[in-house]
């Protein structure tokens, strides 16, 4: 395993949950996860941001206007 076998996990472990107490540690655990799932959503569109320009022109563009359906109107309205 390297470096650091299980003794040291688990030493590092009670540390955590000496520092942290049992209580508190789920709620420790979800912002950790929570916090990665930005990170890692974030890195993602860096990643599409970096796209070289040649990726979006062969890409079809639409338009707002063009998808939209026209509606046209006869200046009948009465308040």
């Amino acid at each position: 395993m390297g470096a650091f076998g299980w003794p040291h996990l688990l030493i590092i472990l009670a540390v955590i949950l000496l520092l942290f107490g049992a209580a508190k540690l789920p709620a420790l655990a979800k912002s950790v996860g929570q916090s990665a799932r930005v990170f890692r959503g974030e890195m993602k569109a860096m990643k599409d941001d970096d796209r070289p320009a040649a990726d979006e022109a062969q890409a079809p563009k639409t338009d707002a206007a063009d998808s939209a359906p026209a509606t046209h109107s006869t200046g009948d309205t009465k308040p």
